[in-house]
């Protein structure tokens, strides 16, 4: 193995009331793709804002090529030599190619920028990465992947050492996706070092030398790709050892295979955010998406509402064929929505409580019908009561309500419309154990009830108590689904780390 490129020792961040990194260490060494894995809130991001100079580290060392740095900004870390591609292409759109790659570096004679040099060296840059473009292109005009690789030319032109790939396959296909790892085996070759961000675990084993996992904002280790199973992999990801994780199965019959059909999906997918999958909803039947983040479970939630419709296959609901153009004709054919960004798409925190609740209610029947104030508080005095909802009284904004709170809110707000199926996208994050409790309870009830339910948890235990069944996503794709006492965590990361 060669010497060290780049060191991190005992990195730690602290922002107000959380620990985002405690005793972290990283170690790049030239010449090699070193993936860097790890669930929501590892603290993944915060590491690289440390390395790349957007935030100051509280503690701990960097050094590279033997020398300690502490970059104050993003050009600071560039003049060291370490420079970042982010998943959304951080470049202008309106500007030409070579625009781009020599933005703020454009050679000039007497304070005029001389396009003809700047041409030359943007065509220079490409050719590195085996690309002829036209550098007089609008990057606008150019597809998501072409503007990736002019954002890793950009990057490399100022004598980058130390590369960061911040989920660059996020928006690509297989074959641009395959084009791409092209080029950073070429790059890898050339002796730079490449961290690769990505939840995608085929990816991982197929370009990657050498892995660091991150759990909690706490090192969990360094592994060589090559020597760490998958399941094992999963398992630290998860804090969990897969050998001792079965746990029983969701309460009820074994898929209710004689219950109606609510929703049947055939081939649904959508180009460049999941690929085609099957999927069949019952009445009174919870149906849970199981995997790792970025496996495409929320993608697929948000495709059945409409929210992002899909481009190929079919779906049926309650028998007949639909298109779900948008959400208001889901909302239409009886389908629910809980986004799991429940402050940027769920509550509007300067409302009350009743007018959060009352909201798509109201939608529903447009802008003239308006609700009967006197129904309003009947139905939030009801709901309140039946989820019990926490607050002084429902003319509280919703803001000074607890997360557990606002969650069962939100829930509210959807069950006032009595729809056929809720789709529940991590119902239960960022809230206390009573209130989970709570949450998992009313699952349980609408099931009861004869509602069908969609949810998608990344707590394991959650999926495996809630749920009839499970279809298991890996990688954007469905990989298989179980049914009643099928369903333990020890089968979803089996499922999860299975490599055909």
């Amino acid at each position: 193995m060669s010497e060290p490129l780049l060191q991190m020792r005992g990195i730690r961040k602290v922002f107000p009331g959380v620990v985002a990194l405690d005793d972290v260490d990283l170690t790049l060494r030239a010449g090699e793709v070193h993936a860097l894995m790890g669930e929501n809130g590892a603290g993944k991001s915060t590491l690289i804002k440390v390395l790349t100079g957007v935030y100051r580290a509280d503690g701990g060392e960097t050094s590279l090529a033997g020398a300690v740095i502490n970059p104050g900004s993003t050009l600071e870390a560039e003049a060291a030599g370490i420079s970042t591609v982010y998943q959304e292409v951080n470049l202008v759109g309106s500007l030409s190619i070579a625009e781009n790659i020599l933005l703020g570096r454009q050679p000039r004679r007497f304070g005029v920028i001389r396009w003809g040099e700047t041409r030359r060296l943007a065509k220079r840059a490409l050719a590195r990465l085996g690309l002829e473009l036209d550098v007089d292109a609008q990057l606008d005009s150019c597809s998501m992947a072409i503007q990736q690789m002019v954002a890793i030319a950009r990057a490399l032109d100022v004598k980058a050492r130390v590369l960061i790939l911040d989920e660059p396959t996020s928006s690509l296909d297989d074959q641009e996706t395959a084009a791409l790892f092209k080029i950073m085996r070429q790059l890898r070759d050339e002796g730079l070092a490449i961290v690769f961000v990505t939840h995608f675990l085929d990816q991982v084993y197929e370009i990657s030398d050498r892995i660091t996992v991150l759990r909690n904002g706490a090192l969990v280790g360094e592994y060589e790709t090559a020597e760490l199973p998958r399941l094992e992999l999963i398992g630290k990801m998860l804090g969990r050892k897969p050998e001792i994780v079965d746990h029983a199965a969701a309460d009820g019959d074994d898929g209710g295979e004689s219950a109606e059909e609510l929703l049947a999906a055939s081939g649904v997918g959508r180009k460049g955010s999941v690929r085609p999958l099957d999927l069949t909803i019952r009445k009174g039947e919870v149906v849970g998406l199981g995997g790792l983040l970025g496996s495409g479970r929320t993608e697929t939630a948000r495709m059945l509402f409409g929210i992002e419709p899909p481009d190929s296959g079919s779906l049926r609901i309650g028998g007949e064929t639909r298109r779900l153009g948008n959400p208001r004709k889901a909302i239409a054919s009886g389908l629910a929505f809980c986004s799991e960004d429940r402050k940027g798409e769920g509550i509007i925190p300067h409302l009350s409580v009743r007018e959060n609740l009352i909201l798509a209610l109201q939608a529903s029947r447009g802008p003239i019908r308006l609700l009967p104030r006197a129904e309003q508080e009947e139905l939030c005095a009801h709901y309140i009561k039946a989820l019990n909802i926490k607050t002084p009284d429902a003319e509280t904004p919703i803001s000074n309500l607890s997360g557990g709170n606002q969650q069962k809110a939100l829930l509210a707000r959807w069950l006032a419309l009595q729809p056929k199926l809720i789709i529940l996208d991590e119902p239960t994050r960022g809230i206390d154990v009573g209130a989970k409790a709570e949450i998992e309870k009313l699952v349980r009830s609408l099931r009861e009830k004869g509602m069908a339910v969609l949810f998608i948890s990344s707590e394991l235990e959650e999926v495996v108590h809630t749920c009839d069944r499970v279809a298991v996503l890996r990688d954007r794709r469905k990989v298989g689904e179980l049914t009643g006492s099928e369903i333990t965590e020890q089968r979803i990361m089996q499922l999860v780390a299975h490599h055909e």
